[in-house]
This record gives C-alpha cells, structure tokens and sequence, in this order.
C-alpha cells in the first residue's frame, strides 16, 4: 500500500518538476517504488492463488493491461479537455491511492509466506519448507545452489524476453509501420494495439491453458509463436502481415511473466520471496536494454533489422523453458 501511494507521489512530482534535478528525482521515487510494488502484489497474488487451487495469476495481469489502458485514456482524456498537468497527475495520484487503500482490509493478514508450510503439507511438502528455513549441510550442496542459480537466471531470461517483446511493440511498432512500411499514422498505431490486445485475450485465457497443460508446454509454444509470428512478419514485411506478427507476439508473451514469476516463487533452497524479487526487478533489464539495442541496430543497418530481436527472445523463450513446471498449478 505504501508503495503504490508513494508511486504517485512521484509521478506527479516529476509531473510538477521546473528542474532536471526534480524530474530524475520524482522517476526515481516512483521507479524505485513501482518495483517494490510489483514484487510484493505478485507475491501476495500468488499467496492467493496457492490457497485458490488452481492458476489465477494470469488473470490478474489481464487486469493490469486493463489499467495501462485505462491511464493512456485519463492521460489522452486531460489533454483533450485542456486539464493542466499537474492536476491530472494529482487527481490520478489521489484517486488511485484511496483505491488501493480501500482494498487493503480486504487482503489475506498476516506474512506471504504465512501459509507456505500448511499448503506444502498438502502438497507432499515442496522443497520451499517452512518459511525462511535452511538447508542442512550435504556433499551435493555446491552441486544444487549451481543449479539453483542457473534455473534463476534461465527464469529471469524468460521474463526479460516477454519485456523485451512487449517494448519493442511499445516503442518501434508504430515508427516501423510509418517509417519502413510507408502506413498512415492512423494505422500505425495498430501494431501496439495489437500487441496489447492479443496479450490482454491471452491472459484471460490464460489461466485455464496453464491448468490444462502446464507452464512449461503454454511459455514453449509462446515462444514459437512469437518467433513464428514476427519472423514471418520480417521477412515478408507488408502493414497487414506487420500488424499481424505483432498480435501474434503479443499472444505468445501473455503468460511468460506470471509463469517466470511463479516458478521463482516456488524455486527451492530460497527463502519466500527472495526469486520472486530477483525476477521481478531484473526482468526491468528487457525494458532497460531493448529500446538502444533497436535503435543501435537500426541506424547501422535498418529498423527491420533492429526488430529481430523479437523473434530472437521467443527463441530465448523455448530454450529457456525447460525449467517451468509440467504440472498444473495448484493443490494436488
């Protein structure tokens, strides 16, 4: 809950900002503080769907691309009746703080990791063990914190991908459909919409895929279909095709990020937490990297070019995704 008040707070601070300091400043608060947020309302959404039984986690983030959505119409909405900057983002920071804050009595009480030991009983007892509790000393104990790790960062590189894909669609979709492809901006506009859209559908839907053939079968053929998709798209490039491969990425990537976020969650030898946090905040990585890692390819070579890495990440993706789960989520 603080959190999400405090990310306002900087948001409409770097909003009101008169200098760079201020501006850097108020981002780096509600940076800073979005992060943590994101990390702590996935943990606490995964704390409700291990007591849930089945998947549900991916419903919730169809529930987010409903909010981006809805911010980009509050922004288009204040600029279309002239309401100044401030007071939108004042009025946003306000509104959306007394939401979340209505929402808190109605959240699970106590830790996340709370109800870990009862649902691991039922289970068959995950190698999670209680809560915060440590391994005893073996031969093999190198041996498993390597693998440890590496299924980390193969998780981690699972959830960059779905960013990496998500912000190329974001930020090159448009320029690629006008620019190269010769599409009015009325159109161009579409390659993002269709991204979104296609991820939001793949999110409701989501949760009954997974149930019905586990994460890792859904994150493999995500990636293919991301690979498919816009690997035909650029190598046949036409603004259908384009809009087309677009959505097609958009719906490979629907689940990755909840699916990284859940097997990290449930990664043994850590403590609760602790992989959902290291995926949460370097997944921010894809977000960070992709957009200098286009536009440097683009202007040694062509934005086309630059696009590849879309394809390249739903690669990632199937190699990668050898260590999500075969199971269905949920109690046995």
């Amino acid at each position: 809950m603080a959190g999400t008040v405090l990310t306002g707070t900087g948001v409409l601070a770097a909003g009101l900002s008169s200098t760079w300091t201020m501006l850097a400043v108020g981002l780096l608060l509600a940076g800073a503080m979005d992060a943590i947020t994101d990390v702590a309302q996935n943990a606490h959404g995964l704390r409700v769907q291990r007591r849930y039984g089945r998947s549900i986690l991916n419903s919730f983030h169809a529930v987010w691309s409903i909010g981006a959505v809805t911010g980009g119409l509050m922004g288009a909405g204040a600029v279309a009746i002239g309401m100044s900057r401030g007071l939108h983002l004042g009025l946003s920071a306000l509104v959306f703080a007394i939401v979340a804050l209505s929402c808190y009595r109605f959240l699970l009480p106590g830790p996340e990791d709370g109800d870990r030991t009862a649902a691991g009983a039922g289970e068959g007892a995950t190698a999670h063990g209680a809560a915060g509790a440590v391994e005893p000393e073996h031969p093999s104990r190198v041996p498993g914190l390597l693998v440890r790790v590496g299924t980390l960062a193969a998780l981690v590189l699972i959830a960059a991908a779905g960013s990496v894909v998500e912000d190329s669609g974001s930020t090159w979709a448009a320029v690629y459909l006008s620019q190269s492809l010769g599409a009015p901006l009325s159109l161009a506009a579409f390659g993002f919409v269709a991204l979104t859209g296609a991820q939001f559908v793949g999110r409701l839907v989501g949760d009954r895929v997974v149930d019905r053939f586990g994460q890792r079968a859904v994150a493999r053929s995500g990636g293919a279909l991301v690979a498919l998709g816009m690997g035909l798209a650029l190598a046949f490039p036409t603004v259908p095709g384009t809009i087309a491969g677009f959505a097609a990425a958009g719906l490979g990537i629907a689940t990755l990020v909840p699916a990284a976020m859940h097997g990290a969650d449930e990664l043994p030898g850590l403590r609760p937490g602790t992989g959902l946090a290291v995926v949460s905040w370097l997944m921010r990585i894809g977000f960070l990297l992709s957009p200098p890692l286009v536009g440097l390819v683009a202007d040694h070579a062509s934005l086309r070019a630059g696009l590849l890495v879309v394809p390249v990440a739903g690669l990632v993706v199937v190699l990668a995704s050898q260590v999500l789960d075969t199971r269905r989520v949920g109690r046995a």
